[in-house]
Order: structure tokens, then C-alpha cells, then sequence
């Protein structure tokens, strides 16, 4: 859509008509104040109708002047942004038993760790307008990246994540509590941690109850999922086994810790069950709150201003005394 930002210019177009009466003189032609000097010869002109012809020029040339002045631009289609809906933490557990091969992923055996990396990554890319940051945890827990809008590299850290990093036991107390502290250096009234482990709390300067009551303290709400299947096939001494790779997960804290802080546990024993919760924590924790209407602009005010030099270089060029040079040249040869 067309429009002009300062419509209220185009007043100006009656400028020079006054100027013209309070100048009344004999063939006085259309005063334009910055094209005096190009108007003034008018008065000698012998020819009425070039001089006509010049009137409308000097006449057009103000009505593109004004039209600049007034800021013309193209506005494009509405666009919908979202608003920052909240700060969200991934804390994901890198211990040694994330390396168990109980998942599949495309009918090709995954290991944990892969599976989450997998399903993360659409969860990743659907949070637009949520800040996110990812925290790291084994023997102890370290932020990878900072509460950021920059879903690209939140995702990047997290596929370059390796195990055996910092270690192969569980700090979840650990892992609850850096992010509680990262969450507090930041004005939000929405803070979600999607806590993901396989085991229970086996390290740590901090426990799992103690980081807990932080938690709820700062008003952080904790969702816990906890990873492994039940039953998996292991080759042993008298063959083919069917044993628990998730006898160590301790669904008792984990379910605690979200229930306690107004959160879900989720258990997720394959990679269909994995998908379906963070299906289910984008309906818990909507991505969009509030949405800001935004409609590009576009300038356009160059063109009337560059037609209107063009046509001031145009009444500049037909002042010039062509028809002397020409002889001045024609004396020389």
C-alpha cells in the first residue's frame, strides 16, 4: 500500500502563489524561492509560449520537491511476530549409561544420548520467541550455552555434545542448580527446565532436594524425563539374555522434583515416546503468548527527489548560451 509519511507537506504547494502576491510585477511568472535565479530570466523572454512551458516546468519541479518532503513509501503485507514467551533450560545428562544402544532411530540401533539429540532437535527449532540455554551435566554440570534467542547455535552445542565429557555418574542436584543461578541472572516471570536423565543423582557438590527447594524459590518449573527402555536383549555367558537397562533410573526423585514445582515427570522408553513429549510440552508450554503486528516499509522518496534534480539540471542546461559557443567554435576553425 502507498502512503505518505508527512501528508500535511503538501500545503507547501501554494508557497510560491504567495510569494507571487507579494511580488506583483509586470509578466511575472511562478516565484519558486529555491529556483529564483532560474525563474528571473523568464521576465525577458520574448517567446510567451516557452516561457509557459518553463512556468509548468518550475511548477512541476516544486510539486516533486513537496512530494520528497512529504516522505512517500511503500508499506507491505502484515507480518505477525511473536513476543518472548519464556526462559527455557535443557538440562541433559551426558553420564556413561547414556551410551546404552536401547533406542532406534530410522530401524537402526541409536543410543541414548543420539535419541535425545534426534527428538531435540525439532523441539529446538519449533521454540521461536522462547530464549534458550543448554546445561550439560555427568560428574558435575557446566552451561554450554546462555539463555539465548540464537536457536541455531543452542542446537549446535547440543550436536556437538560427546559422553564421557566431564565424567560417567549423574549430578541432577548439580545440573537443577546451575540452572536455578543462570535463571536468576535474568528478569522473567516464565522459567522452565526440561531436566532429561537415565539414572539417579550419583555426584554433585549439591543434592537433588537441596537444589529443589532452590528451584522452587525462584519459581522454576521443572519438567523431568526420564530416558531407557525396559527391556532390552544382552548377549551373555549362556547366550541371549532379556534384561532392565533401566534399573538405575530413579523415577521416584524425578517425579518429585517436577511434581514439586508444578512440572510432569514423562517416561520415555523409546523414541516414539521420547517425540510425544516434547509433542506434549509444546501444548504445556505454548510458544506464543502475545503477538506484534509488522508491516515493512519501503522509501520511496528517491524518486521524486531524483526527478526533480533531473529536471533543475534540464532548466539549468536550456539557460546555457549554446548558440555562442557554437560560433565561438565555428570563428576557431
Amino acid at each position: 500500500m502507498f502512503e505518505f509519511s508527512y501528508p500535511w507537506f503538501f500545503v507547501l504547494l501554494a508557497l510560491p502563489y504567495f510569494i507571487k502576491a507579494t511580488q506583483p510585477r509586470a509578466g511575472a511568472s511562478l516565484m519558486l524561492p529555491p529556483l529564483a535565479r532560474l525563474a528571473k530570466t523568464q521576465s525577458t523572454d520574448s517567446q510567451a509560449g516557452h516561457s509557459k512551458r518553463q512556468q509548468w516546468l518550475l511548477m512541476l519541479i516544486w510539486l516533486l520537491l513537496v512530494s520528497a518532503a512529504a516522505a512517500p513509501k511503500w508499506l507491505g503485507e502484515a507480518i505477525t511476530l511473536p513476543q518472548q514467551g519464556r526462559d527455557m533450560m535443557l538440562a541433559v545428562d551426558l553420564s556413561g549409561s547414556m551410551n546404552i544402544n536401547d533406542m532406534v532411530i530410522n530401524d537402526q540401533s541409536a543410543n541414548r544420548l543420539d535419541a535425545v539429540k534426534f527428538v531435540l532437535s525439532d523441539f529446538i527449532q519449533k521454540r521461536q520467541g522462547d530464549r534458550l540455554g543448554l546445561v550439560l551435566f555427568a560428574d558435575a554440570a557446566y552451561q554450554q550455552t546462555p539463555l539465548t534467542f540464537d536457536r541455531q547455535t543452542v542446537q549446535q552445542m547440543l550436536d556437538e555434545a560427546v559422553l564421557g565429557l566431564v565424567g560417567q555418574r549423574t549430578a541432577i542436584g548439580e545440573a537443577i542448580g546451575l540452572a536455578v543461578k543462570r535463571f536468576n541472572t535474568y528478569e522473567s516471570s516464565n522459567k522452565v527446565l526440561i531436566l532429561l536423565s537415565d539414572g539417579a543423582n550419583t555426584a554433585g557438590n549439591i543434592q537433588p532436594r537441596e537444589a529443589l527447594e532452590l528451584a522452587k524459590a525462584a519459581g522454576v518449573k521443572i519438567y523431568t524425563v526420564g530416558v531407557g527402555a525396559e527391556q532390552m536383549v544382552q548377549q551373555g555367558i549362556f547366550g541371549p539374555q532379556l534384561v532392565n537397562p533401566s534399573d538405575d533410573l530413579d523415577e521416584a526423585l524425578l517425579t518429585e522434583l517436577a511434581t514439586a514445582t508444578g512440572g510432569r515427570y514423562f517416561r520415555a522408553r523409546d523414541l516414539a515416546e521420547l517425540s510425544q513429549i516434547y509433542q506434549l510440552l509444546d501444548q504445556l508450554e505454548p510458544i506464543e503468548r502475545d503477538q506484534l503486528n509488522y508491516r515493512p516499509q519501503q522509501s520511496l522518496l528517491h524518486w521524486p527527489l531524483g526527478a526533480a534534480l533531473l529536471l533543475i539540471m534540464l532548466v539549468l542546461l536550456s539557460k546555457l548560451p549554446w548558440q555562442q559557443w557554437r560560433r565561438g567554435g565555428d570563428h576557431a576553425l
